[in-house]
């Protein structure tokens, strides 16, 4: 577990040092032209507005399950980190659907801040759960701190005329890499910990979508790659819930407070 650890430390310490010494980098202007424009229903891009529905479904859904009374968290604090990943999903959907009307920089940072909370707080749930509950729950305000400010840095230099969002990638980068280390390397109080596995097979969906978004509108003019980005994505969170909703405590397994 030690070694383990020092793993986990010497690559967050790397990718500090990444988000402060890789060269600047602006947000590119094209990343904010979308594949597909098509309007509907008095809604400019409508598809792309609309699609964050999923998002605003999954997280009350994951809310309402976090909150209910039967979800098995071993002590009633472990229910935050998740609270807070469910209400990072929930305001994904208005700043999303906020920044697919009108795309620009401006609009975009609601768009990430509320992701930088849905990441950080999964971080620090994964930690709860895999580690120690007193780390996981220590971590969370610093872990929230670190991906706003991320954000907020980014559109500050924007505005400045000098843009640099390599922190902000390096920090959703840094989350991707890490949830996947502790799914692999260190197992849950709870059964259910594989259902995490979902979850990436969800994002690296999503990712893809996004990339390909031209293509895949191409390939019927039905729907756009970006559009079924936020779907995947979506249905990351409703996994997350779902898993919630069905674990339970693995007998015998020992409550981790410290370590």
């Amino acid at each position: 577990m030690a070694k383990r650890t020092g793993y986990v430390i010497a690559f967050t310490l790397l990718s500090i040092a990444a988000a402060f010494l890789l060269p600047a980098m602006p947000q590119p202007a094209a990343y904010h032209d979308f594949a597909d424009r098509r309007a509907g229903f008095g809604i400019e891009n409508v598809l792309d507005v609309v699609s964050n529905g999923a998002f605003l479904l999954a997280g009350i859904a994951g809310l309402v399950v976090v909150l209910r009374p039967r979800t098995r968290f071993e002590f009633a604090v472990e229910r935050w980190p998740y609270g807070l990943f469910f209400l990072g999903v929930l305001l994904t959907a208005a700043g999303s659907a906020y920044y697919h009307l009108a795309p620009d920089n401006e609009r975009l940072f609601w768009d990430r801040l509320p992701i930088t909370i849905a990441l950080m707080a999964l971080i620090s749930a994964q930690v709860v759960d895999r580690v120690s509950v007193r780390a996981g729950i220590a971590l969370l305000v610093p872990a929230l701190l670190a991906g706003a400010a991320s954000a907020i840095y980014w559109i500050a230099t924007e505005r400045a005329g000098a843009g640099n969002v390599v922190p902000y990638a390096v920090v959703q980068g840094y989350a991707v890499v890490i949830l996947l280390v502790f799914a692999l390397a260190l197992p849950s109080r709870y059964t259910r910990g594989s259902d995490v596995y979902w979850v990436f097979a969800a994002y690296v969906i999503a990712k893809l979508m996004e990339h390909f978004d031209r293509e895949v509108l191409a390939l019927g003019h039905l729907v756009s790659g970006h559009t079924l980005k936020h779907l995947a994505a979506a249905a990351a969170a409703l996994v997350l819930g779902r898993m919630l909703y069905r674990r339970a405590l693995i007998t015998g397994e020992r409550t981790r407070l410290v370590g």
